[in-house]
């Protein structure tokens, strides 16, 4: 009991923004900065340590930056700073908007200029969860047979991207699991927050170290790509500049899977980053809000694995159950505790992929979408045993599931 109780008082309260009684959710977050896309490239781009940017050619990016200058100067806004984005072959300049006007007209008046590529308003994205901390065993160990499947495989040699708030590093669980970690928020070096060590936690915390929880994939390797802050205890928040430099870095940086445990507004440089990583081959897992059709954004983007909290009941069409309610995680500073939503739910799928890229490798199956190998029953529930036995692992588990032939996910 008195561990019931300590397990309460560490919990971690994720809430999304939905309103409880109709479902709509709250109008984006105004952020009063424009991201303008020019057509010109950033023909020799050398990323440095810490993916901050830069140009081998001066003269080039004095040209670019004084043509953004000029855009801003005529427009009445401020240009704040810039950004190469060559997987896509467009340089992003950040501008401020003066509060007399409206950022959504002055991007469309920008997308105009026949020199801009397009221009956007920032956005403001939130991590996915609810307010409903139980203590419980770990989630997966029950529903999924995770003991039983770390028999046949356990992510080693796959690397996932954990895009989130800030990760601590050292935590007990997470010590050694971090081989590149990252920050596009400033470069003050934060404390660690909640959410993004508990996201990383489900996926890879180390497991057979006597303390905490074992990750659904423990000898994964994570890319801790901070994107996102803890404005509160129960609202962490990401913009698209930040979600944008996050995911360039965890596609350039070699992720075969990428973790999204947030959601938004529909955004078009997200949308092109994501389709990016997808056509590379890496798997994009998003959470997802039941309430909104299709999910929410990004996770209604097709190709994208849209993942809800199984506890819930069945999922909306589209989308995967996944365990997300009463989750053991890592929590800063090096202690545990009950997390609950969308977002854990979605780590659990992307440690699921990481197990299954294993067998797929090891078993030397090819390199088929590793998203079709998912098997999934009528109410959107996955079948992790069968599902990894499909992926080329032997069978550890129960696997009278996989005995049945049962519909596989298909990348909307």
């Amino acid at each position: 009991m008195k561990i019931l109780i300590a397990l309460l008082v560490l919990c971690v309260f994720s809430v999304a923004r939905v309103d409880a009684a109709d479902g709509a959710r709250a109008p984006a977050q105004e952020l009063r900065q424009l991201l303008v896309l020019l057509k010109l490239p950033a023909p020799h781009y050398r990323p440095d340590g810490g993916y901050a940017g830069g140009y081998a050619d001066a003269a080039g990016r004095a040209a670019r930056r004084g043509l953004a200058t000029a855009l801003a100067r005529d427009n009445g806004l401020a240009l704040a700073t810039d950004w190469p984005m060559p997987l896509l072959g467009v340089d992003c300049y950040v501008m401020d908007v003066p509060a007399s006007m409206q950022a959504s007209d002055m991007a469309a008046l920008l997308a105009r200029d026949p020199r801009v590529s397009w221009a956007q308003p920032m956005n403001a994205f939130r991590t996915l969860g609810h307010d409903d901390p139980l203590f419980g065993a770990q989630p997966a160990a029950r529903e999924w047979h995770l003991q039983e499947m770390h028999g046949s495989a356990t992510g080693r040699g796959i690397r996932v991207a954990i895009i989130d708030s800030n990760v601590q590093l050292d935590h007990p669980d997470l010590a050694g699991q971090v081989i590149r970690s990252a920050t596009f928020i400033g470069t003050r070096a934060d404390a660690a927050e909640s959410h993004g060590t508990a996201v990383a936690g489900v996926v890879a915390a180390t497991a057979d170290n006597h303390v905490g929880i074992a990750g659904v994939a423990p000898h994964a390797r994570l890319l801790a790509l901070r994107a996102c802050h803890e404005a509160s205890a129960a609202d962490t928040l990401c913009t698209t500049l930040s979600l944008a430099l996050a995911l360039h870095g965890a596609i350039d940086g070699g992720s075969h899977i990428i973790n999204l445990s947030l959601s938004g507004p529909s955004d078009r440089l997200i949308e092109q980053l994501v389709r990016a990583a997808l056509e590379r081959g890496i798997s994009v897992v998003a959470a997802a809000d039941r309430k909104i059709a299709n999910g929410g954004f990004p996770a209604s983007l097709r190709g994208v694995l849209a993942v809800v909290d199984g506890a819930a009941g069945a999922a909306p069409a589209g989308m995967l159950a996944a365990p997300g309610s009463d989750v053991p995680a890592p929590l800063p500073v090096s202690r545990w505790g009950v997390v609950s939503g969308a977002s854990y739910a979605a780590a659990h799928v992307s440690g699921l992929l990481a197990l299954m890229l294993e067998a797929q490798a090891t078993s030397k199956r090819g390199a088929a979408p590793i998203a079709a190998e998912l098997v999934v029953g009528a109410d959107g529930q996955i079948d992790s045993c069968a599902s990894l036995q499909r992926a080329g692992a032997a069978c550890t588990c129960d696997c009278a599931a996989a005995a049945r032939v049962a519909a596989s996910v298909t990348p909307r």
